[in-house]
């Protein structure tokens, strides 16, 4: 089994949504990522070229999201995956995308799905 790399409540804003008011505003986003990986490897030698770079994974899914537009968060979640197993070369993503606000009376509603390489 691999390690777990996480990172927690990443907030970010995009343009997402169904309605036509929701295709002209920035709206809040939070991402929860879990990432498959062996840290033996960097641990054996204090070696951080060897591990996950939380801060690139982490301006690579605001900077997706400010860069595109979707109708789904379903979709958003989809082809974010794709690109994050493939640029960062990641085996196992697993990916919670909550829309805050999207509906009065819960506190969030979103995604969960997981994906490999």
């Amino acid at each position: 089994m691999q390690d777990i790399v996480f990172i927690e409540g990443l907030h970010t804003k995009a343009v997402i949504g169904v309605y036509e008011w929701e295709k002209v505003i920035w709206q809040e986003l939070v991402f929860d990522i879990e990432m498959e990986h062996d840290n033996r490897v960097p641990a054996a030698n204090d070696d951080i070229n060897k591990t996950l770079d939380y801060e690139a994974i982490s301006n690579a899914i605001v900077g997706f999201c400010k860069e595109h537009q979707f109708e789904l968060i379903e979709t958003l979640a989809e082809r974010l995956c794709a690109v994050l197993i493939d640029r960062f070369g990641l085996t196992t993503i697993t990916m919670t995308l909550r829309k805050p606000g999207a509906v009065p009376s819960a506190r969030a509603v979103g995604v969960k799905i997981r994906r490999s390489a």
